[in-house]
């Protein structure tokens, strides 16, 4: 699927929200190098950027880049990222993981370029069918609720996401749920050292 609708990269999405966890979860140092895989426009790397000043933000619609907020952003997809090895010390994503088909190879880019120790943050949507929190989406980009689950290829979970991790050289340290941010999971994944 083609993401390059500019009504779905103008939404806003929650950026205080999604920053707040991000300072929470990963602890951002000044001396870090971060990525956010699926940025948007960039709102939460411009706020990341105040305390790690390289923060990257990658994004597979051209209109979000190309309205974008910040420096260092790029369109690049989650599952073929154009960083050298082992180039970040931490890597985070919101409610963009659900998205990618090749799920797995996401994965395993994410440990390629991140340092032995380095950490990740996901957020994902708990959902009890595929798509049903995708259906907004849906309107915006297609003017119909039926192409959900086209938006929304994967239905995730904490269980999942160990799975999908099994050999990529990533653990899984924490995940939890929260029912009144989305409802949504998180999960904390450190690369081996």
């Amino acid at each position: 699927m083609e993401y390059n609708s500019k009504a779905y990269a103008l939404l806003n999405r929650g950026y205080k929200r999604h920053f707040k966890e991000v300072v929470a979860r990963l602890g951002p140092r000044r001396e870090d190098r971060i990525l956010e895989i699926g940025c948007a426009r960039g709102v939460v790397v411009r706020a990341v950027q105040d305390i790690a000043p390289a923060t990257y933000g990658v994004d597979v619609n051209p209109e979000a880049i190309k309205n974008g907020v910040t420096r260092n952003l790029s369109v690049m997809s989650g599952d073929q990222l154009s960083f050298e090895n082992e180039s970040f010390d931490k890597v985070y994503s919101f409610h963009t993981i659900e998205h990618i088909l090749p799920l797995q190879n996401v994965f395993k880019e994410i440990a390629r370029i991140l340092k032995p120790g380095g950490k990740v943050l996901l957020v994902y949507p708990a959902e009890p069918v595929r798509g049903l929190f995708s259906i907004v989406a849906s309107f915006v980009m297609f003017k119909h609720p039926f192409r959900a689950r086209a938006i929304h290829v994967h239905k995730l979970t904490p269980k999942k996401i160990q799975e999908l991790i099994f050999n990529t050289g990533l653990i899984h340290q924490e995940s939890g749920f929260s029912f009144l941010k989305g409802p949504e999971f998180f999960t904390v994944l450190r690369k081996r050292i």
